[in-house]
């Protein structure tokens, strides 16, 4: 197979009915966030319970890998969320793992008690590994993923760079991985760190489309989350340059009761999109401030209910429960 067709390797995401009447913006921004995802870390039963009442029920929900934490409590999360109907995205993060048996016995319970399919894969940005795997290149070559039903994986983008890994070799870790789960079959999207501004997301994604890279891309971005609460998962997760775009975000601390909202950053994004400039095209929404309220939020942005401001972002009005 070649690196094009490795690069092709697509998971389909739908689009809104083309029916919807409004405005060009609306559409546009309706049209980036028809496909949204959502990211938990180990959602509890109140919050599966929440999340039952906004979302529908195959909706795919990723769940962080704590590296403080027993993989078990990733385990039973994935489950109450398979139990409640949604599909569970675990975050697999090999250098938590002792062993290629270990990391094989997490897959088998991930597969067989909470119906995995699709795993996000990483390595893990643990100083100290907990065993002799190192990368996400190592979990794809091992047959593990094929041996335990797993036929498609998110793989880690990185638009504001790597606190830890030089520009040059995110590039070379990236069109391996593409390259090594063409040739076995996996399908394969790309899901970002979560950044504050527009410029330097357009420019990452428009230079892997013209090295080729045709993969389908999850944009990371922060849900409706407190500025304090914000901050600091920026720093914990190495984006501190996008801390600066941030603070420029002038506008960005408006809606929700004062909370952040990344709507200025949304509108931005689409009409990006809506120039051509993105391909396959997603948004992944990070649930800092909570997985329902951040769920609430997105799907009013997905069925249009926002109202646009001068100021270059949006306002949304909350979605009704699903009955």
């Amino acid at each position: 197979m070649s690196g094009e067709q490795a690069m092709a390797m697509t998971m389909p995401h739908r689009e809104p009915p083309e029916s919807h009447q409004g405005p060009d913006s609306v559409r546009r921004i309706m049209a980036l966030a028809c496909d949204w995802s959502l990211e938990a870390t180990l959602p509890n039963d109140a919050d599966v319970a929440a999340l039952g009442t906004i979302l529908r029920g195959d909706q795919p929900i990723y769940l962080s890998a704590v590296p403080a934490r027993d993989p078990a409590a990733q385990l039973a999360a994935a489950v109450r969320l398979k139990a409640a109907g949604f599909a569970p995205v675990p975050h697999v993060a090999v250098r938590s793992f002792a062993s290629m048996a270990a990391l094989d016995a997490f897959l088998a319970r991930m597969a067989a008690e909470a119906g995995v399919r699709r795993i996000l894969l990483i390595g893990g940005d643990r100083d100290q590994p907990a065993g002799a795997l190192r990368s996400a290149v190592e979990a794809i070559d091992s047959g593990l993923l094929q041996r335990h039903g797993i036929g498609e994986i998110a793989i880690a983008g990185y638009p504001a760079g790597h606190p830890r890994i030089a520009p040059q070799e995110l590039d070379r870790a990236l069109r391996e991985k593409l390259e090594l789960a063409a040739e076995i079959g996996l399908a394969v999207e790309i899901v970002t760190q979560f950044g504050f501004e527009a410029e330097p997301i357009v420019t990452w994604i428009a230079r892997l489309r013209d090295f080729g890279i045709e993969t389908p891309v999850r944009i990371g971005l922060a849900g409706p989350t407190n500025m304090a609460t914000l901050l600091r998962y920026a720093r914990r997760c190495g984006v501190t340059a996008s801390i600066q775009g941030l603070a420029r975000q002038s506008g960005l601390v408006r809606h929700a009761f004062g909370m952040s909202a990344p709507d200025g950053l949304v509108r931005a994004l689409a009409e990006a999109r809506g120039r051509g400039l993105f391909g396959d095209v997603a948004l992944h929404f990070f649930s800092f401030g909570g997985a329902a309220v951040t769920a609430r939020w997105a799907r009013a942005v997905a069925e249009g209910r926002i109202t646009l401001d001068a100021a270059g972002g949006f306002a949304v009005a909350p979605p009704p429960a699903v009955g």
